[in-house]
Order: structure tokens, then C-alpha cells, then sequence
């Protein structure tokens, strides 16, 4: 394992980090797992559970939550954030605050090659396709097919690219 990191940097020992990770200031990660040649900017967090492929590239100010994979070559702008939980609540119905096993962790799946936009929120249960890219700013709700460029709130179609990936049309 080789990754060169700038201080004041918190990583605990149980995450699994590949060759020539780049790690500036400020950033947390706890329990999940960063492939090859990764370069996380200042002030990310990764939780338990996260996978990041190799030769991705994750701007600061991101959030990557529980539940999240990223295939080999992903792009991650600034600012982006995550979720995993469609019905997030601090207290259950007895008004006690919730536990481990009183909710559901929903996965998200982004593909080989896409890229995503600074600003963009990902709500969870979804699959972001290969090489599709997500406007700056987006509000991603649903499924991206592969090749698919989309924006807005909620994120909507707005192009297929076609050269190198098997293009749709957005779920």
C-alpha cells in the first residue's frame, strides 16, 4: 500500500487503500474501500461500506456515504453529496433516537467512466450509468442510462452521447 497524504487527515484503520492514493487535508475516511491511482480533494468524507474504483477523481467538500459504489474512472465534482436513506428520521415512533437496525441503507451504483457535476445531490436506490454526466447542480431522483447527459431539479435528459457506450433513455 503507497498513498501520500497531507495532514491533519483522519483515516482509520480499517479502510483498505490501493497503490498511489492522493489524500489532501482534511479529509475523513472510516471502513471503506479506495482502489489504485484515487485523488480525494480537501475536506471529503467516505463512511463504512463505500467502494471507490481505481483512477477515480473526488473534488472537495464531497460526502459518500454508507452504501455507495463507484466504478474504476469516476469523476466527482465539488460539493457533491450522497444519500442512503429515503426516509431519514433522528427518533423512531417511540421518540427515542433510532439505531442501526431501525432503518435501511439503499445503495447507489455509479459506472465505469460517468462524471458528475459540482453541486449535484444523488438520492439513493439508484444507478448512475457508464460514462453518463450529471449537469452542475443536478438533483439526481432516478436511474441515468449509460451515455446520458442530464440536469436540473429533478435531473432530466438533456442528450445521449453515442460514441462508446450503449445509449437510453432516462428511467
Amino acid at each position: 500500500m503507497s498513498y501520500q497524504a497531507n495532514h491533519l487527515c483522519l483515516i482509520a484503520e480499517n479502510v483498505k487503500l490501493g497503490e498511489d492514493v492522493r489524500i489532501r487535508g482534511f479529509v475523513n475516511l472510516y471502513g471503506c474501500t479506495i482502489g489504485n491511482g484515487v485523488r480525494l480533494g480537501t475536506f471529503v468524507e467516505i463512511q463504512k461500506g463505500a467502494i471507490i474504483g481505481n483512477n477515480c477523481k473526488i473534488q472537495s467538500h464531497t460526502f459518500i456515504c454508507e452504501g455507495v459504489t463507484l466504478e474504476d474512472e469516476v469523476f466527482v465534482g465539488h460539493g457533491v453529496t450522497f444519500t442512503n436513506d429515503r426516509f431519514p428520521r433522528a427518533t423512531n415512533e417511540e421518540g427515542l433516537p433510532k439505531n442501526d437496525n431501525e432503518w435501511t441503507c439503499e445503495t447507489t451504483l455509479v459506472k465505469r467512466g460517468a462524471s458528475i457535476g459540482s453541486g449535484v445531490t444523488l438520492l439513493c436506490g439508484i444507478t448512475i450509468g457508464e460514462r453518463a454526466i450529471i449537469g452542475a447542480g443536478s438533483v439526481v431522483t432516478k436511474d441515468v442510462p449509460p451515455g446520458a447527459i442530464v440536469a436540473g431539479n429533478p435531473a432530466r435528459l438533456i442528450r445521449t452521447q453515442t460514441k462508446g457506450v450503449n445509449a437510453g433513455s432516462i428511467s
